[in-house]
C-alpha cells in the first residue's frame, strides 16, 4: 500500500471519529452525518485506485446498485419502521463477513494468506471468529427484524431446558471452531456457519419486547466486530478501524442503556437461557379509570404554568411529532414552559423518540434525559404521555414479580395531573399493566396520537 493511500486511509479514520463525535449531540448531528459521508467516499475512492483491485467497473456497477437500492429504501421508509430498517442494515453486514470468510476459504491465493501450502493459522483464526460473529449478527438481525416488524413473538421460546441447552451447544461450537483451526476444511467451515447461523437466531427468539432496544443496539456492535474482522481478511486497516469504532460505540450504548434498565448486559441477553420459572399471576380486577377529552387538555395545559411531554411509540407510529411541535408552540407563545423527557429505551431503538423530535424540528434544548428532568415532575403541574407504557409504569418499583422490576422509570405519576395518550388499555411491549393509569392524578385520551394532539391544537386555538 502507497503512502498515498496510508494517508488517505488516516484521513478517512480522523473522518469516522468526527462523525462518532457529532452524532454524540443533537446540534452537531447534522455535520457528523457528513463527515460519515465524506470518510465513507473517500475510502471508496481510495480502495478502487489500490493496485491490486480489479474488475473496477463491475465494483462500481455493485456500488450503484446498492446506492440505489438504499435510496429507494431510505425514501420510502417511514420513521416507525427505522428500527426495522436499522435492524436490516446490520443483516447485511453480517452476512458480507460469512461470504467473504468463504470467499478466502476457497480462493486464498486471491487473499495472500497461503504459507509452506496450506493457509496460514492467523488467517484460519480470523476467518473463524469472523463467520461466527457475521453469522450470528446475520440470523440475530433477522430475528430483532421480524420482532420489530410484529412478525415474530415477542417474546418465543425454543428450549424446554435453556440453560442446558446453552451449554451444550456451547460446547459444540468450541469444538468446531478449534476443528475448523485446526484442520481448516471447508467441512468444518460449512458446520460452524450454519450452527452460528442457528445460535443467531437461538440468542434473539428468546429476548423480551422491552430489551429490544437494547438487542438492536448490541448487533449494531456485533456487526462492527464483523466489519472488523472482514478488514482482518482482507488485510484492509481502515476497514478494521472502522469496525472497532461501530463495535466500540455500539458495546458501550448498550452498556448505558442496560444502566438505564438496571440489567446488565449479559441477563438481557441471555435473558432466554437462564432457569424457567413458573409464575402463577391472579387475574387482576379490572378497575374504573378517568376519562378525557382534548378540550379538556387544552384548557388545563394553557392555564399550567409548566408542562412535560412524555413521547414514546405511540407519538411514532401516528406519526404525531410534527403536531405535537405546533402544540409546544402554541403553549409556548401562551407563556408555558413546555419540556421533553425522554427514556433511553423509549420506542423500538436507541435514540428513537430523539430523532423523531429533531425531524419536526423542536429544540434540542427542551429534550432532556431521565436523569435530568426526574425531579421536576413534582413541580410541574401537567404530564403528557403520548404512548410510552413501560418506561412510565410504577410497577418497575413497586412489584418485585414484574419482569421490569428495578428499570428506572420516569416519574410522571408525581405530576399534579397526567393526561396518558393511548389507543386502548392493552398492555405495553413488555405485556405489562401500567399502573399510572389507575391513579387518581391520571386520566386517559383514548384515540390515535396524532388525531388527539391536533384537536388539542384546534381548542387551544
Amino acid at each position: 500500500m502507497s503512502s498515498l493511500s496510508s494517508f488517505s486511509y488516516l484521513l478517512s479514520a480522523i473522518f469516522f471519529i468526527l462523525s462518532l463525535y457529532g452524532l454524540s449531540s443533537p446540534k452537531t448531528s447534522r455535520r457528523g452525518n457528513y463527515f460519515g459521508m465524506a470518510g465513507m467516499g473517500l475510502a471508496i475512492i481510495t480502495t478502487l485506485f489500490l493496485p491490486q483491485v480489479h474488475n473496477i467497473l463491475l465494483i462500481i456497477l455493485a456500488i450503484a446498485i446498492g446506492a440505489g437500492i438504499g435510496f429507494v429504501v431510505a425514501k420510502q421508509v417511514k420513521m416507525t419502521a427505522m428500527p426495522q430498517l436499522v435492524a436490516g442494515f446490520h443483516s447485511l453486514v453480517g452476512l458480507a463477513a460469512v461470504l467473504i470468510a468463504g470467499a478466502a476459504l476457497w480462493m486464498p491465493d486471491s487473499f495472500h494468506i497461503i504459507e509452506d501450502g496450506k493457509i496460514k493459522l492467523a488467517s484460519l483464526i480470523e476467518m473463524g471468529l469472523g463467520v461466527v460473529i457475521g453469522a450470528i449478527t446475520f440470523t440475530g438481525s433477522l430475528v430483532a427484524f421480524a420482532k420489530l416488524n410484529g412478525n415474530m413473538k415477542s417474546k418465543l421460546a425454543i428450549f424446554k431446558n435453556p440453560k442446558k441447552s446453552a451449554q451444550i451447544i456451547a460446547v459444540a461450537l468450541a469444538l468446531v471452531l478449534f476443528g475448523f483451526f485446526y484442520f481448516g476444511s471447508k467441512f468444518f467451515f460449512i458446520i460452524l456457519t450454519l450452527l452460528s447461523f442457528f445460535i443467531g437466531f437461538m440468542l434473539i427468539a428468546p429476548v423480551g419486547g422491552a430489551d429490544m432496544p437494547v438487542v438492536v443496539s448490541m448487533l449494531n456492535s456485533y456487526s462492527g466486530w464483523a466489519a472488523s474482522g472482514i478488514g482482518f481478511t482482507l488485510n484492509n486497516p481502515l476497514l478494521i478501524i472502522a469496525g472497532a469504532l461501530i463495535g466500540a460505540s455500539g458495546a458501550i450504548l448498550s452498556y448505558i442503556m442496560c444502566k438505564a434498565m438496571n440489567r446488565s448486559i449479559f441477563n438481557v441477553m441471555f435473558s432466554g437461557f437462564g432457569d424457567q420459572v413458573a409464575v402463577i399471576t391472579e387475574a387482576k380486577e379490572q378497575k374504573p379509570v378517568k376519562q378525557a377529552a382534548a378540550e379538556d387538555v387544552a384548557y388545563l395545559i394553557k392555564s399550567s404554568s409548566s408542562v412535560i411531554i412524555v413521547p414514546g411509540y405511540g407519538m411514532a407510529v401516528a406519526g404525531a411529532q410534527h403536531a405535537v411541535a405546533e402544540m409546544t408552540k402554541m403553549l409556548e407563545a401562551a407563556g408555558v414552559t413546555v419540556k421533553f423527557a425522554i427514556h433511553p429505551v423509549a420506542g423500538r431503538m436507541p435514540g428513537h423518540m430523539n430523532v423523531l423530535l429533531a425531524e419536526a424540528n423542536i429544540d434540542h434544548e427542551k429534550v432532556f434525559e431521565l436523569e435530568e428532568i426526574n425531579g421536576e415532575f413534582k413541580l410541574t403541574d401537567v404530564a403528557l404521555v403520548l404512548g410510552a407504557n413501560d418506561v412510565t409504569n410504577p410497577a418497575a418499583k413497586t412489584d418485585k414479580t414484574s419482569p421490569i422490576y428495578g428499570m428506572p422509570i420516569l416519574d410522571v405519576a408525581d405530576a399534579k395531573t397526567v393526561f396518558f395518550v393511548k389507543r386502548g388499555m392493552a398492555a405495553g411491549y413488555a405485556g405489562v399493566e401500567n399502573e399510572l393509569f389507575y391513579k387518581d392524578n391520571t386520566m386517559m385520551i383514548f384515540g390515535d396520537a396524532k388525531k388527539v394532539v391536533e384537536e388539542i391544537v384546534k381548542n387551544l386555538n
